[in-house]
């Protein structure tokens, strides 16, 4: 995929988004999300020099913000020197077409503007992999906006005896593309089971597992460096921590955990993107408690916590364990949002409220872990042997109609094998 920039000048571009009132409200340009917009741009090593946010019943058809507003555009960028119109919405392969045309610029739009970060940010193998089946899944649909070449037929000069329709170069590239994917959903399944086969021993040693989540730039990255000493590179920017790092924390004298680093979230997170990391993210579901680091300094942190909280109900661990922290807590502006004994307030640079956090931690984790009664039919008697290879079992009975089980189950155990708990 094309990069955002082709030097080290930093490219100069205008920005613009939508607010129609037949949008989803998640979906909706506000002045917020264009500075988030801007600093995504940034991040890109972009510069905004204009803005625009319009307002109106639906989104135009071929120019999404209108003709006028697209004029507006158009004189902002050449009184700048604009060589790039960037668009907060997800723009169809068409509208970009027509907005390229009309603009004379180069359009990108917010899904492909964050690719072009990830693809920059993903160092290890499988982050790559990751960014580059959202890529292909991004790319594949808007294949016939973006050749000029589409008769071209390969099949007309071939030999005598050979010759025949042929097929497009679309077509041909949409099978390249498709057949990219296959391979990088097989690589990423065998990532999966590797995965696996370490969270199995995790579980049968039984040592839990804790998941730090969070806002982009909320400071996952700088806290697990301040429990674990990490010494992960961890500087203010969006989207610094792409690839998954699990240390092991000392909790206390007597308690000991691994701890995760994931990708943070934004606002609009494309969903293929989403999807193409669901095998780093698949570590929330058999988290035994759940970090959720948020930004305290921030003026739209109840907004950011939102959209963490709609993707963790996205990947089922709303019943996971939780703690909120609320980092930062020592810069100016950050007001003493926390309360609650579920929540912590820190600074992960100065190391404020660490220890506290660390109590609250043990605490949570001393009560994870459940003793549970479970009823296995006879018919999927294989589930036993899972049972025992992911957790303790302390007893087997072999009853009429069902084998019962008790056994310790932790989260993420549990929630594989609720249908067979004995609720009475």
């Amino acid at each position: 995929m094309e990069k955002i920039l082709d030097s080290n000048e930093p490219e100069k571009a205008v920005i613009a988004g939508l607010s129609a009132d037949s949008m989803d409200e998640g979906d909706r340009s506000t002045e917020e999300s264009l500075d988030e917009l801007e600093a995504l741009l940034e991040t890109a090593g972009g510069i905004c020099l204009g803005r625009i946010l319009q307002n109106r019943n639906t989104p135009e058809p071929r120019t999404y913000i209108g003709k006028g507003k697209i004029e507006e555009m158009k004189a902002l960028a050449e009184g700048n020197d604009c060589t790039l119109a960037v668009f907060d919405n997800e723009l169809s392969p068409s509208q970009i077409k027509a907005i390229s045309d009309d603009l004379g610029l180069r359009v990108v739009d917010r899904s492909s503007l964050i690719l072009d970060i990830f693809a920059s940010r993903a160092r290890t193998k499988e982050g790559r992999l990751q960014v580059e089946l959202a890529q292909y899944k991004y790319l594949l649909p808007r294949l016939t906006g973006m050749w000029k070449h589409l008769s071209s037929q390969t099949g007309s000069s071939a030999p005598i005896g050979t010759r025949g329709p042929g097929e497009t170069q679309l077509e041909s590239d949409r099978r390249h593309i498709r057949r990219k994917i296959v391979k990088l959903e097989e690589e990423l399944r065998e990532v999966i089971k590797s995965r696996e086969t370490q969270r199995r021993l995790r579980e049968k040693n039984n040592i839990p597992v804790i998941a730090l989540v969070g806002y982009t730039n909320a400071g996952k990255s700088t806290l697990l460096n301040t429990l674990t000493g990490a010494g992960i590179q961890a500087e203010d920017r969006l989207f610094d921590t792409l690839d998954a790092t699990t240390r092991r924390l000392a909790v206390s004298e007597s308690c000991n955990a691994l701890i995760s680093d994931t990708v943070g979230f934004i606002r609009k997170l494309p969903h293929h993107l989403v999807n193409a990391f669901k095998a780093t993210l698949e570590e929330l579901k058999h988290a035994d408690l759940l970090i959720h680091v948020i930004d305290a300094s921030s003026a739209q942190w109840q907004g950011q916590a939102g959209v963490v909280e709609d993707l963790i109900e996205e990947l089922e661990v709303s019943a996971t364990p939780r703690i909120e922290v609320f980092n930062k807590c020592d810069l100016p502006g950050a007001e003493i949002r926390f309360h609650g004994e579920d929540s912590v307030g820190i600074s992960a640079k100065t190391g404020q409220g660490i220890q506290a956090l660390l109590k609250m931690i043990e605490e949570k984790l001393s009560s994870v872990s459940k003793k549970t009664t479970l009823r296995i039919p006879y018919d999927k008697a294989g589930l036993v042997e899972r049972l025992h290879r992911d957790s303790e079992v302390k007893d087997v009975r072999y009853l009429e109609g069902y084998i019962e089980l008790d056994a310790v189950l932790s989260p993420g155990v549990y929630e594989r094998f609720r249908e067979w708990v004995d609720e009475v």
